[in-house]
């Protein structure tokens, strides 16, 4: 779904049209072809309402601590460390919806 909305960005911003892409898998040394179906389209679309919906409401959805959160590249901004502590995890997601410069004087 990351690759398809990228093509879908790409196709918004370029006025083309992209039928697939191609996701490399560093430990295999593997790429494998991905084709742009129409349900795959639909259901990146929905995601991104849906994200649009979640961004709008200014809440987030507790992360969840797995064990592959360890490896993920978003880990530091996801911390699910600290979804066991409520108080911490509002304060991060009330900085997260802070425009820049709205406490600076």
């Amino acid at each position: 779904m990351q690759l398809c909305a990228q093509a879908l960005c790409l196709e918004e911003m370029l006025g083309i049209h992209v039928p697939g892409g191609a996701v490399f898998h560093v430990k295999s040394k593997r790429r494998r072809d991905v084709a742009f179906t129409p349900e795959l389209r639909a259901k990146t679309e929905h995601a991104a309402r849906r994200l649009h919906e979640l961004v709008a409401s200014g809440l987030t959805p507790p992360p969840v601590l797995r064990p592959r959160c360890r490896g993920c590249s978003l880990h530091e901004f996801c911390l699910p460390e600290l979804l066991p502590d409520q108080s911490r995890l509002r304060a991060y997601q009330r900085e997260l919806y802070q425009a820049r410069g709205e406490n600076e004087e």
